[in-house]
C-alpha cells in the first residue's frame, strides 16, 4: 500500500505574497528555452541549470552530463527533463545524496528544484517519508511534477530562487552537507595540540621486544687495578701561592 503525503501546513514565505518591488541586480535571471535560440545562449541555459542544481562554483567534467546537454541543445527533451537528469545524476547523489540525512537532502533538493526554502519541520518530515517509500529517485519525480514545479517553471523554464530581495542565492550559502557532517569531518582532520594526535602517533609505534640474552658471570674476567707501589716523599704542589715548600 502506498503512503500519501502527509499534510503540512504552507507558511507566509516570501515567494507566497505578491511583490512590489523594483527590479535590480538582485533580482534572478529567468532562463527559458524559448529565449534561446542559438547554441551560445542555449549553452548559457544550460550553464544556469548547472549552477542551480549541481551548486558549484567551479563546474567539472564529473558533473557534465553530456548526453543531456545533447538531447537539449536538439530539443529533444524540455528544460523540466533536464533538471530531472542532473538531480538524479550520480554527481548530485554523491556530492547531496551520500552525505546528508534525509531531512537534510529535503532542505536542499526543495531549494534548488523548487526555488524555495521548506516551510517547516512537518513538510521535511512528509518528504522525507517519501523518500523512504520511493526512494530518492521518486522524491525527485514527484517534485518536479508536482503543481507547484509546473505553475512557476512548467517545461522550459530553468528553477530559480522565487522572490530573493535580500541575503545571498541559496545555492550560494547552503553547503550540500549539514553541520553534523561538517563535524565529522572536521574531527578526523589533524589538529595541532590535540591530545588524540598524541595518542594515535603512540598507539601506530611498533615496539619490537628484545629477547633477553643470559650472561654466566664466571666467564667474565675482571681485570685486576690494584697498585702495587706506593707513593713516597710529599706531593709537589701546583699552586705558585702554596704555603709550604716546594722540593
Amino acid at each position: 500500500m502506498t503512503i500519501p503525503l502527509l499534510q503540512y501546513k504552507p507558511s507566509s514565505q516570501n515567494q507566497r505574497v505578491a511583490g512590489y518591488e523594483v527590479p535590480n541586480e538582485d533580482t534572478p535571471r529567468i532562463y527559458r528555452l524559448e529565449d534561446a535560440p542559438s547554441d551560445g545562449e542555449i549553452q548559457e541555459l544550460i550553464w544556469a541549470a548547472y549552477r542551480q542544481i549541481v551548486s558549484e562554483h567551479e563546474i567539472l567534467n564529473f558533473y557534465r552530463q553530456g548526453n543531456l546537454e545533447s538531447q537539449l541543445k536538439n530539443r529533444s527533451i524540455s528544460v523540466r527533463d533536464f533538471i530531472r537528469g542532473l538531480a538524479k545524476s550520480e554527481a548530485y547523489r554523491r556530492l547531496v545524496v551520500e552525505t546528508n540525512s534525509n531531512y537534510r537532502v529535503v532542505e536542499v533538493t526543495l531549494k534548488r528544484l523548487l526555488g524555495r526554502s521548506p516551510y517547516n519541520k512537518d513538510e521535511e518530515i512528509a518528504w522525507s517519508i517519501k523518500i523512504a517509500t520511493f526512494g530518492f529517485d521518486g522524491f525527485v519525480d514527484a517534485l518536479l511534477d508536482s503543481e507547484e514545479y509546473t505553475t512557476n517553471f512548467g517545461e522550459n523554464t530553468v528553477p530559480y530562487q522565487r522572490r530573493r530581495f535580500k541575503d545571498r542565492p541559496f545555492n550560494l550559502v547552503t553547503p550540500r552537507y549539514g553541520n553534523y557532517w561538517r563535524d565529522k569531518q572536521e574531527d578526523e582532520r589533524y589538529k595541532w595540540g590535540d591530545i588524540k594526535n598524541f595518542l594515535e602517533m603512540a598507539s601506530s609505534i611498533k615496539v619490537t621486544q628484545v629477547k633477553p640474552t643470559p650472561v654466566n658471570t664466571a666467564n667474565i674476567k675482571i681485570p685486576d687495578t690494584t697498585r702495587q707501589t706506593k707513593p713516597e716523599g710529599i706531593p709537589v704542589s701546583i699552586s705558585s701561592t702554596a704555603s709550604f715548600p716546594i722540593r
